[in-house]
């Protein structure tokens, strides 16, 4: 993924643009509104709103005019206002500094699912002898239908995008829950624990310690 990092401040840009480097990215930078919108294009775009040459409104709706780059905006404004404002000018995320490192990375690769997701299958998915059906939110083991809370599928349908990689929490929570989600990261694991035992098998979901959870099929 490319990412844009649009931030005046060089000590907020420098180590961010290394930290992003180092989780994969193809990362580039630039201070200002005007940079920004001569940069190439890039798959997702970390946006200040505090530019020197004008308000990064201007700047994210100009790019949204344009294309429907993902956009996440990144501020020291916390103002419910800002928040609002920023969202409805085609802001994918809107993000608070000072802010965690690991809880950025995790909205970048949330909004960049979503973005990248395939529309859904005409039918239903099969992994060995689980059938998940995202149109009718019906999942059935074998000849046997799973009675899944709400959650419990959108979680399930989640691990069930690519079988086998790892999902981290911060990912889970914005992805099934909120993005700007501040309660427990254990709600996760209760979750996880009930729909192992409707799956009827642990080895459904696996487990990296202090990193995340994948679907996989039990041997």
């Amino acid at each position: 993924m490319r990412i844009l990092v649009v931030e005046d401040d060089q000590a907020i840009a420098e180590p961010l643009v290394v930290g992003l480097r180092r989780e994969g990215f193809e990362v580039s930078a630039v201070r200002t509104g005007e940079e920004a919108l001569a940069a190439p294009p890039a798959d997702l775009v970390l946006l200040d709103l505090g530019l020197p040459d004008g308000h990064g409104f201007e700047v994210c709706r100009q790019l949204r005019a344009r294309s429907a780059v993902p956009i996440i905006i990144v501020t020291a404004r916390d103002d419910e206002i800002d928040r609002v404002a920023g969202l409805e000018l085609g802001a994918d995320d809107y993000v608070v500094k000072p802010f965690g490192f690991r809880e950025l990375v995790a909205r970048i690769r949330a909004v960049g699912r979503r973005v990248a997701a395939p529309a859904p299958a005409a039918g239903p998915q099969q992994i060995g002898e689980l059938r998940i059906d995202r149109r009718s939110h019906r999942v059935h083991l074998g000849d046997e239908e799973l009675a899944l809370t709400p959650k419990e599928f959108d979680l399930l349908s989640l691990l069930a995008t690519d079988p086998g990689a790892m999902v981290t929490r911060r990912e889970i929570l914005a992805e099934v829950w909120d993005p700007h989600w501040y309660g427990t990261s254990k709600t996760v694991d209760v979750h996880i624990a009930s729909l192992r035992r409707k799956l009827g098998h642990p080895e459904w979901i696996e487990t990296s310690r202090g990193v995340g959870f994948r679907l996989s099929i039990p041997r």
